[in-house]
């Protein structure tokens, strides 16, 4: 049986009572998919997998993505988020894993960029730092539920350009490639997505770059107004990890960012499975 406590008023929940490195019941699962629905961010404690256990948990939630090129990880299940080498030695800040970490650091939703975005993200803490290295999630569905009935008409019908290479590009130029910006070209994504029975959310983060219709100029003054209406204190729920913590998230319902902390001097080594979506945000996402 389930134990589901609320950790933030308006949505994530700690849950109890399972072994995700087991088989899950058929019963169990289909409640943990309901309450991903409800609370978007479940936290899941003391669990200790390794990444193939990780990968059978999380085909419990749908199909898995196959992890991007130029990502540690690359053409398997599991992204590996990390400041260690192959050796276990701290790489250096110049590293692109470090580099990729530092991306991570931005409000985004994972795979916003593809045509067909994940639907959840799954990650687990193999080793964590002493300090910092938060994951922060910002609600979408109470942001989008807190504007007023004008904007939300307003907002229902919009569509925003999500660009990896621009995003990536403005963390450090060095931080992608040309292949990787001709493997992931410009996707178009619903702003307001209104698919999840608890209500609609926005659907914005890091790679959206322009709104159809606008300027590049509108564009900015509208997503970046949105954004922080939706990163509002209210809207967020920050965790600090302990060691064999499971996070699962509903990507079409919040916004997630990793925090700083010691990356020279202090570990910190995640693994994270996606849950592939099932069809594009809008009919013409290209």
């Amino acid at each position: 049986m389930l134990n589901i406590t609320p950790l933030q008023p308006l949505f994530a929940a700690r849950i109890e009572g399972i072994d995700a490195a087991r088989e899950v019941p058929a019963p169990v699962m289909a409640a943990l998919r309901d309450a991903l629905d409800r609370y978007a961010v479940l936290v899941l404690p003391g669990q200790r997998l390794d990444d193939a256990a990780q990968i059978a948990f999380s085909q419990g939630f749908g199909a898995l993505e196959m992890t991007r090129p130029g990502a540690l990880g690359a053409g398997s299940a599991v992204i590996v988020l990390s400041n260690l080498g192959p050796n276990g030695e701290i790489v250096a800040p110049s590293d692109k894993q470090v580099l990729n970490n530092k991306a991570n650091r931005l409000w985004h939703h994972d795979s916003s960029f593809k045509p067909i975005p994940a639907r959840a993200s799954l990650l687990s803490a193999r080793q964590i730092p002493s300090a910092g290295g938060n994951t922060e999630f910002a609600f979408m569905r109470g942001a989008f539920a807190a504007l007023d009935a004008a904007e939300q008409a307003r907002l229902r019908g919009m569509v925003a350009l999500h660009d990896f290479g621009w995003s990536r590009s403005r963390v450090d130029p060095a931080l992608v490639t040309e292949a990787e910006k001709t493997q992931h070209p410009p996707v178009r994504q619903a702003v307001v997505l209104e698919e999840n029975p608890y209500g609609p959310a926005l659907y914005l983060g890091a790679h959206a770059r322009s709104i159809d219709g606008m300027t590049e100029a509108e564009s900015r003054t509208l997503i970046d107004r949105l954004m922080a209406h939706a990163t509002e204190d209210r809207f967020i729920y920050s965790h600090r990890w302990t060691p064999g913590d499971l996070l699962i998230w509903d990507n079409r319902a919040v916004l997630h960012r990793a925090t700083p902390f010691a990356s020279t001097t202090e570990r910190r080594h995640m693994v994270r499975t996606t849950v592939a979506g099932q069809r594009p945000t809008i009919a013409a996402a290209a």
